[in-house]
């Protein structure tokens, strides 16, 4: 078998990409269009790989998506009219190509179908961009998530009805899915956190994709769903962690096969090329829009570029379009070329996407609509931020709170902790810690101290950075968990507090008092030994 010997090659390039500065995911894409040349082709476990990653992505998504979030204008009112504008610019510029090149053979089916697969941006490597950057969270994340599921199910429709799946009348029947969920996700609470979690998981989704095959209904839309109905509780952005680096591994098959689907005729290599150049097109457009739809400048930037490409949804359009005789069969080879170029162009701009902001930053917030600029308003007495209002960052927020008053103010990007904060009477404003427009709002002259409790090592050293470029000299403390990061966040000035390390030392003085002598003795000085020196609280400000 030669599956096994082409993951590894895989696993190669990526890592050479990965040296290189850029995302592993083009190092699949490069070990697929080789290992072509070299006249390798995958095999059947290859082809099983690719399709159970694709599964596990839109599960995925689903376990973590706020259906709330695709009715606002901003999500599904961009991706609506994106759709539509490319639709007709690609139709007219494959339609004059067709002209000119009568040996394409392309019909007015052909003409549409091609211009639809170029409409949509691809889950995939938005998603790996987003994680490997540490941004899942943020708002420009969620927004082009919501875009891409739009974009998703617009997909799914189509190739559920264009392969000629009708669904049965017993796919009424999904809807008991609904009224499960509270069951569904008691098996999962009884799974425990384990391996046995993770594999009821993996059951669920493919289990969803099944169900929906089973009644004449795409499989993809059925995993999607199923992780939509899970999505809100605790134990759903658990299985969403978990699930993580499997569907990184098994979307390894899916960027090598379409390497691995090989070249078509010079013409056609050509043509596909140039419509790759052509995904340049998409990111002005969706600034434009977002922020006519109310969305901050920055948001609409970060969120624009990490839609500039092609969809491996697109392929799928059009090996389904080509099975049913609409479109020669080499368009499929000439399409993943056409994605591949997309994603070459797409990753030095994500890649410095904040730079980019930061650049051209005055000249991108003159896009901001009157609306929002009403509602930046200043936060006047500021002198202590907490970063982060998670379990660490609530609980620093609080105590710092007690000694200092009014003047702590929390930050958080999630709205629904956001409202919860507010109900308990804390300080809290909805931002994004990495956001310069929003350090506009702070006067960092009488900003005597920021706490850094961000989600990840990632974040932390942005906007650690991000603060001294802005002019702030003052003291940052930030939580880390490995002492590489803490070595890193130290070459920025900024003072660490190691989660996992100090905690240790907090437990042991919990734990010393309630040694049976503790309240007899509360100093500690049995037997002339001060044990409760051994185990100082500790402090987040210092090292």
């Amino acid at each position: 078998m030669l599956d096994p010997a082409i993951i590894l090659c895989a696993l190669i390039s990526g890592l050479l990409m990965r040296a290189l500065g850029q995302p592993a995911l083009l190092g699949y894409l490069a070990a697929g269009f080789v290992l072509h040349e070299m006249g390798i082709q995958g095999e059947s476990m290859l082809t099983a790989i690719s399709e159970i990653g694709i599964t596990l992505l839109l599960f995925s998504i689903g376990l973590k998506l706020n259906p709330r979030d695709l009715l606002q204008t901003r999500v599904w009112g961009t991706a609506v009219i994106h759709m539509a504008a490319l639709q007709c610019l690609f139709a007219g510029m494959i339609w004059l190509c067709g002209q000119a090149l009568p040996q394409l053979g392309l019909d007015l089916t052909g003409t549409l179908i091609l211009a639809f697969a170029l409409t949509f941006s691809s889950t995939v490597f938005v998603i790996q961009v987003l994680q490997e950057r540490g941004e899942m969270a943020s708002r420009h994340a969620k927004l082009a998530i919501g875009i891409l599921i739009i974009q998703d199910i617009a997909a799914v429709v189509f190739l559920g009805f264009s392969a000629g799946k009708v669904p049965q009348l017993s796919a009424l029947l999904l809807l008991l899915l609904f009224p499960a969920r509270p069951l569904i996700i008691r098996l999962l609470s009884l799974a425990g956190h384990g391996e046995l979690f993770t594999l009821c998981g993996l059951a669920m989704a493919i289990l969803g994709a099944q169900m929906f095959e089973l009644v004449g209904i795409k499989g993809d839309l059925g995993a999607l769903v199923l992780g939509t109905i899970l999505a809100g509780d605790q134990k759903a952005k658990e299985l969403a962690k978990n699930l993580l680096y499997f569907k990184d591994l098994f979307l390894v098959g899916f960027f090598l096969s379409i390497g691995l689907s090989g070249w078509p005729d010079p013409t056609l290599l050509w043509l596909a090329i140039a419509l790759g150049l052509l995904a340049l097109l998409k990111p002005p457009l969706y600034f434009l829009l977002m922020t006519r739809f109310h969305t901050p400048p920055r948001t609409a930037v970060l969120s624009s570029l990490a839609l500039s490409n092609y969809s491996e949804f697109g392929l799928i359009v059009v090996a389904v379009a080509a099975t049913a005789g609409w479109l020669d069969p080499q368009w499929t080879a000439a399409l993943s070329i056409t994605i591949a170029v997309s994603f070459v162009l797409s990753t030095p701009f994500n890649t410095h996407a904040h730079a980019l902001y930061q650049r051209w930053r005055k000249s991108l917030t003159k896009h901001q609509s009157a609306n929002l600029r009403a509602s930046m308003t200043p936060l006047n007495n500021t002198r202590i931020l907490v970063l982060g209002m998670g379990n660490i960052g609530t609980g620093a927020y609080n105590a710092m709170m007690e000694r200092h008053g009014s003047c702590v103010v929390g930050v958080d990007d999630n709205d629904q902790k956001l409202q919860q904060h507010l109900a308990d009477g804390r300080r809290v404003v909805a931002a994004d810690a990495s956001d310069p427009d929003f350090w506009g709002r702070i006067d960092k002259a009488n900003l005597e101290l920021v706490m850094m409790a961000l989600t990840n090592h990632a974040e932390n050293k942005l906007v650690g950075k991000l603060l001294r470029e802005l002019g702030y000299t003052g003291p940052i403390t930030a939580v880390v968990r490995f002492a590489e990061e803490t070595k890193e966040l130290e070459e920025q000035g900024i003072s660490t507090f190691n989660l996992f390390a100090e905690a240790g030392s907090g437990f042991a003085g919990h734990a010393d008092a309630q040694l049976p002598d503790a309240e007899a003795d509360p100093a500690g000085t049995r037997e002339g030994t001060d044990l409760r020196q051994n185990f100082p609280r500790p402090d987040v400000t210092k090292n």
